[in-house]
This record gives C-alpha cells, sequence and structure tokens, in this order.
C-alpha cells in the first residue's frame, strides 16, 4: 500500500468559477447587443431549511451572473392542480428559459407528474423523460446538473476518465444514474453499487474513480479506497459534532486522504459546480430557444 502524503484537492469553487467567468462573457455581450438575457424561474413548495438555502443560492448566483431571475415560493398545502397551472403559465412565459423544480416536494405531490409537466426545452434540471431518453442515446441535451458538474470537475483537473474503472455508489435519477451514463459516454468501465449490492466495500475497492451519491454521513472509510483513487464526494448531509453543526460528504475525509490521489471537499465540491451547470443549462436553453 502506497501512501500519498496529501491528496489533489479538487475544488470546485475554482471549476465553478471559471464556467461562471464564461457565462458573464456571454451575458454581457447580449447586454451590448440590447438583447433579452436568459431567466430562470425556481419553484420551491414549502418550507424546508436546506431546500430554502439551496434556492436562495441560485438566486443569488442568477443576480450576480446577470441572469433573469424569479423564485417562487408556494405553501405546502399547494394542491397539485394549482403547481401545474403554474408551471403551465412559465412553459408558456417568454422571459423564461429554464425551470427548475427544487425537490424534495411535499408527499401529497407526485413528483413525476410535476416534473414530466415541464416544456422539456426548459427542464434545466434534466429531469424530463425526453431528455432523460437523449441523454440514454447520447445526444446533446439537457444534462441534470450535479452529474454534469462532475464531469466538469473531472475534465477541470485533467483526469483522464478513458478507460478508468468508475464505480457509482448510488442509482437515484438525479445523480447515481445519469452520472453513470455521462462516464460510460467518455468511455469510463462503470459499476454501479447501491444498497442491496453484495460486498459493496470490495466493488468500491475497485474503483480508479469512485463516485458516491447515497447521503450517508461519513459511510466510505479507507477500506473502501483503493490506492490511488479519485473520489467524488456528492453527499452533502448535516451532523453536529460537539454541539456544532457542521456539512460533511458520504466519504470520512480525514480517514481516506492519505489513500487517495484526489478527492472533493464537503462543503466547497461538488456543490458549487452544480449551481454552476443550473447556470449554464439556462444559456444553453435561451440559445436554443432563440435559435428557432
Amino acid at each position: 500500500m502506497t501512501v500519498n502524503s496529501k491528496p489533489l484537492i479538487l475544488n470546485g469553487r475554482l471549476v465553478a468559477d471559471e464556467v461562471q467567468k464564461n457565462i458573464i462573457s456571454e451575458i454581457e455581450i447580449l447586454k451590448s447587443q440590447q438583447k433579452r438575457v436568459p431567466g430562470l424561474a425556481v419553484v420551491l413548495i414549502g418550507n424546508d431549511p436546506a431546500s430554502q438555502i439551496y434556492v436562495k443560492n441560485k438566486d443569488i448566483a442568477c443576480k450576480k451572473l446577470g441572469l433573469y431571475s424569479e423564485v417562487h415560493n408556494l405553501p405546502s398545502t399547494i394542491s397539485e392542480s394549482e403547481v401545474l397551472n403554474l408551471i403551465s403559465s412559465l412553459n408558456f412565459n417568454n422571459k423564461i428559459d429554464g425551470i427548475l423544480i427544487q425537490l424534495p416536494l411535499p408527499n401529497h405531490l407526485n413528483k413525476e407528474k410535476i416534473l414530466d409537466s415541464i416544456d422539456p426545452t426548459k427542464d434545466v434540471d434534466g429531469l424530463h423523460p425526453y431528455n432523460l431518453g437523449k441523454l440514454m442515446r447520447g445526444d446533446k441535451t439537457l444534462t441534470p446538473c450535479t452529474p454534469q458538474g462532475v464531469i466538469e470537475i473531472l475534465k477541470h483537473y485533467s483526469i483522464n476518465i478513458s478507460g478508468c474503472s468508475a464505480v457509482v455508489i448510488g442509482r437515484s435519477i438525479l445523480v447515481g444514474k445519469p452520472v453513470s451514463i455521462l462516464l460510460a459516454n467518455e468511455n469510463a468501465t462503470v459499476t454501479i453499487a447501491h444498497s442491496k449490492t453484495k460486498n459493496i466495500e470490495e466493488v468500491a475497492k475497485n474503483a480508479d474513480i469512485l463516485i458516491s451519491a447515497i447521503g450517508k454521513p461519513k459511510l466510505i472509510t479507507k477500506n473502501w479506497i483503493k490506492d490511488g483513487a479519485i473520489i467524488i464526494d456528492v453527499g452533502i448531509n448535516r451532523l453536529q459534532e460537539n454541539g456544532v453543526n457542521k456539512l460533511v460528504g458520504d466519504v470520512d475525509f480525514e480517514n481516506v486522504n492519505q489513500l487517495c490521489k484526489a478527492i472533493t471537499p464537503v462543503p466547497g465540491g461538488v456543490g458549487p459546480v452544480t449551481i454552476a451547470m443550473l447556470m449554464s443549462n439556462t444559456l444553453k436553453a435561451y440559445k436554443e430557444r432563440m435559435s428557432k
């Protein structure tokens, strides 16, 4: 076993800054040409504290980059028909190029029905069946933001994906499944592991690139890690340690960082890039609509 003195920290804030600089440049050109800027509408239902923070950060990012932003705060008791009516109005709103429904939703609302009601050309979260189908086929489309951010980080740091053994822990439609497709499209050999996987530690230990998106704080320790692996920690978990609230990932950073070659921190890893990819998707949706 080789022990690395210090792994490369994959700084998501630096990656996000680079993406955002390119977006700002394009927005400035649009403004100089007296053209409408891209618009994003975020729908927040209920008062989940984490969701409120995420939505606030997305609104701040829009304003920082020069995009038009709308936030629709709806009560947790709202009916499904009222939500669908709002989405229908946003589908036809020419100021809006991207629509994002902040998840999770209250239990009485049908998540699939609501997500499927978004115009696929405005589906900047990439979760509409039309866009997921195009992703599966390898076509250019609006891609889920976090998986897209994972690939962006790897490419920013010139980490070669082609030919690598990649293990994705988690099979959600939000992260696990789409990131596995993106990795396969980059010629990685991909394994998806999950709660029913037998000998999951041994499966993870085969990974040149290990991506965790399971939402279990500090689950992954050095016993899961191959020497010299690249670790992308998508998990964001809130823990109280010594009376202090803190954010931690799925990976026990202190436990594994002597063994891995590179790792994303939590916070400051995948999170900032996810928001940058949302802004990028909004600009992409805008350009696609304006070209028609």
